[in-house]
């Protein structure tokens, strides 16, 4: 006997609607494309064919683990929670604690409602999160733009005419900050209906295949390319700005210092190209603007996000059909705060500041290993891999070893978890229920599902329970969690919550609250999601600037341009490293799955041929760089530019996961410097990084 569940796809952005067959003992046994999901449409990729495999996998924890020494010893839930509770007991000072939230936090339920909760329990500044080794600079600059660092604008894909889109690949990644599943089809719709989509990334991915167009960029200098079609538009008098915005001028005359000739010298994208995009985009009737991680992850990513949006400003398409557009989540609960901004505590060693409520992950080597007070002496991860995702892990490997106590919440002895003394695993995937809190804020279409647990939890706590229990040790106090949260939100008053249990009774809260009105029981009765309508024009009524205007120019933005300008000039290095994604993984937790390891999903150095003749190289190059050196399997190609060499990120593996042993392959983050960031956001250089290449002695 077998039955059938309908879930949300977690491995990802895109929220893809799965429908899998589970047998009697709980194992599953089919998984495909939920075809009835009004958003997904039955799409299903790799990773999403192989939940199964990764909910069962043999090396997955099921029980805590307690370190003594170097060994390890399986332990009882209240053993393990008592052994936290007495490392909580010895620490006087709470800067002393920091917390390190990983990627999948964003995929789980426990992680969007009860991460906030516990940072706030243990009254750390200490915090630290895989965004600013992804993100952080869209939110900086759409905070600074609109005064929420979550209004962030994401292209209408379903009724654009003309897609630009820089450092992005949502063909392998299903798309980042834009939540749209089927990205292939999507973009096969666009230019069946005569679109046109071009795409400018130092590698021709499998995006740029698909595109129009591609052209290669020098890594880093996205920043100037944007502010040469800014140049353009405004010298050719192409603005049709309809919004009520405050700087145009300002950024006028900013722009007047990177004319295409210029820009053309520093980025490779020819000066006639520049010209005829920024021409294009004016002319198109519906176009958008659209930049990723690798447009983030480099020395000038809020600048380069900052004017992806002046662009789709200036060429009247932010907040239109076929633009650039602000979703509207179901769960949407934004009340009026204080204006935004940054920086509002710092670093304690190197004096970085703020973004988010987060520190950068670029400095958490830094705070544990520099003697004086309010050094960091205890630590709790919860979800993330920071030896292989944070830059320079290596370093950071070293410090995690000089840590008094250590807590991590994750399914895996991994490289990073292997120094905690304390492992508390989550349940398996089908055991907990899912709702996207964050991603469906930038989905390309409004849409809502929720899915219960599949299957039984048994006799041990759900990943909410475990947060839950650890925010108690650390505040002190007893009571219902979420019962307090629930009697502090404002407009809760009176209303009748249903839920199995307190995160489901919050999730109702919050839908009864939000735009739509929806609630839990609405969202039970339809298991194969909600379609709430294509994106609507939202402005001005969801800014929170102080002069309720887009802010186009904000005077932090203004003044980092002195920066970009300084190195408007400056000649590239010989050889730059950047990143790159595979479509069967997201990040080092996914290379224990037989099936989403080897083929393309292999850890490789990619260069082009002109460079591999250049430097007298053959089948391994060791790589070198600021912080350290790799040596690497080579795969010559002409789909990098010459000049540029491509490692994914998320491997290097050396911890208790033994398919992802078998296929170890270097960690890229030994060649990063946590030293170079991005100087508004905090967010580490993953991105034009200077190497040395040489042949293998």
């Amino acid at each position: 006997m077998t039955t059938t569940v309908h879930r949300t796809c977690p491995l990802c952005e895109a929220v893809c609607g799965l429908t899998l067959t589970l047998d009697d003992d709980g194992r599953v046994t089919s998984v495909r494309g939920d075809k009835d999901d009004p958003f997904s449409r039955g799409f299903i990729c790799p990773k999403g064919a192989s939940l199964g495999r990764l909910d069962e996998d043999p090396d997955r924890l099921t029980t805590p683990l307690i370190r003594e020494g170097d060994t390890w010893r399986e332990a009882g839930w209240e053993e393990a929670f008592q052994v936290v509770e007495r490392a909580f007991a010895q620490v006087t000072d709470r800067q002393q604690i920091a917390v390190y939230l990983g990627n999948p936090n964003a995929h789980t339920m426990a992680g969007a409602l009860y991460a906030g909760p516990l940072i706030k329990a243990i009254g750390t500044r200490n915090v630290y999160s895989a965004s600013t080794a992804d993100q952080m600079p869209k939110h900086v600059a759409s905070g600074l733009m609109f005064g929420d660092p979550l209004t962030i604008a994401v292209p209408d894909l379903d009724r654009t005419d003309y897609l630009l889109m820089l450092g992005a690949n949502p063909m392998e990644s299903n798309g980042s900050l834009c939540t749209a599943p089927d990205f292939p089809g999507r973009i096969k719709a666009l230019r069946s209906r005569g679109g046109r989509l071009v795409v400018v990334d130092p590698r021709r991915t499998r995006t740029a295949e698909r595109a129009d167009e591609h052209h290669f960029i020098r890594p880093g200098t996205d920043a100037y390319l944007l502010f040469g079609l800014v140049h353009v538009v405004f010298a050719e008098g192409l603005t049709k700005v309809d919004l009520d915005v405050n700087g145009l001028e300002e950024v006028r005359e900013k722009a007047k210092h990177f004319p295409p000739d210029l820009v053309a010298r520093r980025t490779g994208v020819p000066a006639e190209v520049i010209v005829r995009l920024a021409r294009e985009l004016a002319a198109a009737e519906r176009a958008a603007v659209y930049a990723r991680i690798g447009t983030c992850t480099q020395e000038y990513g809020t600048l380069a996000q900052w004017l992806v949006d002046v662009l789709n400003v200036l060429t009247g398409n932010l907040d239109r059909p076929g633009g650039a557009m602000f979703p509207m989540a179901a769960t949407e609960f934004r009340p009026r705060r204080k204006p935004y901004r940054t920086g509002r505590w710092a670093s304690r060693v190197r004096g970085l500041p703020e973004a988010n409520g987060e520190l950068p992950v670029a400095t958490l080597a830094d705070e544990i290993e520099t003697p004086g007070e309010g050094q960091v002496r205890m630590l709790i991860t919860i979800a993330g891999n920071p030896v292989l995702s944070a830059p320079n892990g290596t370093r950071l490997d070293r410090a995690l070893r000089r840590l008094d106590f250590m807590v991590s919440v994750d399914p895996y002895l991994n490289e990073t978890t292997r120094h905690a003394h304390v492992i508390l695993p989550p349940p398996r995937v089908l055991q907990s229920g899912h709702f996207d809190f964050a991603l469906l804020g930038f989905a390309v279409r409004n849409y809502a599902r929720y899915s219960r647990p599949a299957l039984p939890l048994g006799d041990r706590p759900s990943e909410a329970d475990i947060l839950v229990r650890l925010a108690k040790i650390a505040s002190g106090l007893d009571g219902d969690l979420d019962e307090f949260i629930i009697s502090q939100t404002p407009g809760a008053a009176g209303l009748e919550l249903e839920g199995e249990t307190g995160a489901e009774r919050r999730l109702d809260m919050m839908l009864k609250l939000g735009p739509y009105g929806l609630s839990l029981r609405e969202l039970l009765d339809h298991p194969h999601g909600v379609d709430l309508g294509p994106l609507q024009p939202r402005l001005p009524g969801i800014l929170k600037t102080e002069s309720g205007k887009v802010e186009l120019a904000p005077p932090q933005l203004l003044a980092d341009v002195d920066r970009l300008l300084a190195g408007l000039e400056e000649e590239p290095p010989d050889m730059v490293l950047i990143g790159r994604r595979h479509l069967r993984s997201n990040n080092s937790w996914m290379h224990n799955v037989p099936t989403l390891v080897g083929g393309s999903n292999t850890c490789t150095l990619q260069i082009n041929p002109a460079d591999v003749a250049r430097l007298g190289l053959d089948g391994r190059a060791t790589v070198t760089s600021a912080t350290g050196e790799l040596t690497v399997e080579l795969e010559p190609t002409d789909a990098i530019m010459p000049g540029v060499v491509s490692l994914p990120h998320g491997w290097g593996h050396a911890g208790g996961q033994r398919v992802a042993a078998a296929h170890a392959g270097v960690n890229a983050n030994a060649l990063t410097d946590e030293s170079m960031i991005d100087v508004l956001s905090g967010n580490a250089v993953f991105n034009g990084v200077p190497v040395r290449v040489r042949a293998t002695s």
